[in-house]
């Protein structure tokens, strides 16, 4: 998963560089491995600096003040398909049609087959594993057949609506052509999401694409609506142009953005995310409840923080059983889940939590948290639980059994990684070593986040049940994502870094 924003200043001699910086901030929770920033300046001059990192340590006041121009995009990532090598710090280029600056949440399927498109038929060099390069590649192989020495609005709806037939899975893009303008586009299932806004100011409005619309509401945006699914926009000074390119498509926003990865103050396709774990909290009461029946032995419900705080307070408070913090949380440590290595994973827990004695000791213990996916924090929260004095500790999840990989862009694509794989509840609270283990009903989980806005009859839920709505994931391509995982892990443990094309300012 990753973040993305790109903006547009109505002001030509505005900088774009400080609101792209606190953008990424904003983002900051969507990936921590690399971020950047490439501007637009007079002349269609390109300014940038990224990498490996978090957004405060890949940039600095010198590196923002190079970064001259009044529109621009910025990313941050985590590794989803491809290595964490520097190379594949985003935003990407190419020189070639037009100059074109491209950043991208989420994940492709068809992958081989666009790269041997791009070298057998395009005959344009991909330098890096990432899908951010071989859909840049895409974007500006269709633009190149214009043959015209500049593009026009048309040119760019129609490379992307080849662009929607030519590449599969879930993605969120934004992009930028030097001296003209911004682009963003949703893929035709709306699986990744992206929010556009506007700002007035004295010289006119501002644009801003995000993944989020907090982003958008923090730096005083408004008006902002979700890109829609197939939906292509351009933004330039002159004006926003807006097609659907792809229509009649099932709209699958992904879950997971409301379970876990979204910020709770965000609002996406219509949803607040802070309604919908409320939702979700009341219907894992509903669960425990069941689970338990006449023998409810809980003395008090605990969050997992962060991201289930909102989920175990309602359900705290609809079981009738006290709500405690006992965990207390070094904000300064990433978020476990999006660390790459199970090894490094396990390490960072105990950095980023300590568990408080005084509310575990003694007690049955109701631990809430948004998901259970390989069980190795879990396995550790729980421990220090123990280790603080609990008697019993339950673990209730927020998300039902995770037990299919992810391909539209979470970084858990390989079954033998998840701890519900093959396994039930009794056995996966085994494996992490809790006494009870309660899961979220996967209709409810629906009914929590879809009860705010009816208009969208289903979500990708792939992970939960297996059914991927691009219809192109089957035993053959697991097989495969799973022998590339294999290679990734043996090629990092060289701990080779491959070469960048990337001028990053860094010092």
């Amino acid at each position: 998963m990753c973040g993305i924003t790109a903006l547009l200043l109505a002001d030509p001699n505005g900088a774009a560089c400080s609101d792209l910086f606190e953008s990424l901030g904003l983002l900051q929770h969507r990936g921590q491995d690399a971020a950047g920033i490439v501007t637009c300046g007079s002349k269609g001059r390109l300014y940038q600096c990224k990498g490996n990192g978090m957004v405060r340590d890949v940039f600095n006041e010198q590196q923002l003040s190079n970064l001259v121009g009044s529109l621009g995009v910025g990313h941050v990532r985590y590794p989803t398909a491809g290595s964490s090598s520097m190379s594949e710090a985003q935003p990407f280029y190419v020189n070639s049609p037009y100059g074109i600056v491209f950043a991208h949440n989420g994940n492709l399927t068809n992958a081989r087959e666009l790269r041997a498109f791009l070298d057998q038929v395009a005959h344009r060099h991909i330098n890096t594993d990432s899908d951010s390069e071989l859909l840049l590649n895409i974007l500006a192989d269709n633009l190149q057949k214009t043959g015209k020495a500049r593009v026009n609005d048309e040119d760019i709806f129609t490379a992307i609506k080849d662009l929607y037939d030519q590449c599969k899975g879930g993605y969120a893009c934004v992009a930028m052509v030097a001296g003209f303008g911004l682009i963003g586009f949703r893929d035709p299932n709306g699986i990744r999401p992206l929010i556009l806004g506007s700002r007035d100011t004295p010289n006119g409005k501002d644009y801003m694409f995000s993944s989020e619309s907090v982003v958008l509401e923090a730096l005083g945006f408004s008006n902002f609506e979700d890109v829609k699914p197939g939906e292509a926009v351009i933004i330039t000074r002159e004006q926003v142009s807006r097609r659907h390119l792809k229509p009649n498509q099932k709209f699958t926003p992904c879950i997971f953005e409301y379970v876990y990865f979204a910020r709770q103050d965000s609002i996406i396709d219509g949803i607040s995310v802070y309604k919908a774990r409320l939702s979700m909290g009341e219907a894992l009461a509903d669960q425990v409840i069941n689970a338990f029946g006449e023998n409810m032995d809980i003395d008090v419900v605990i969050p997992v923080p962060d991201t289930s705080r909102v989920a175990a307070l309602q359900c705290s408070r609809k079981l009738k059983i006290v709500y405690r913090e006992g965990f207390n949380k070094n904000r300064y440590v990433g978020r476990t889940f999006i660390m790459p290595g199970q090894q490094v994973r396990r390490k960072n827990v105990r950095r980023k939590l300590n568990a408080m004695a005084l509310e575990f000791h003694g007690k049955n213990v109701l631990l809430v948290d948004d998901s259970i996916v390989r069980g190795t924090t879990s396995k550790e929260i729980i421990q220090m639980a123990r280790e603080a004095g609990a008697k019993k500790v339950y673990f209730a999840s927020c998300a039902p059994p995770i037990r299919y990989p992810n391909v539209y862009g979470i970084d858990m694509p390989t079954r033998k990684e998840l701890v519900a794989y093959n396994r039930n509840e009794d056995e996966v609270a085994e494996d992490i070593g809790a006494d009870k283990v309660i899961y979220e009903d996967l209709t409810d989980l629906i009914e929590s986040v879809r009860k705010f806005n009816p208009a969208i009859e289903t979500f990708d839920t792939s992970v939960f049940d297996g059914n991927y709505v691009t219809g192109d994931v089957d035993e053959a391509y697991f097989n495969y994502i799973e022998g590339e995982r294999d290679n990734d892990d043996k090629a990092s443990s060289t701990d080779n870094e491959s070469i960048g094309l990337h001028n990053s300012f860094r010092k």
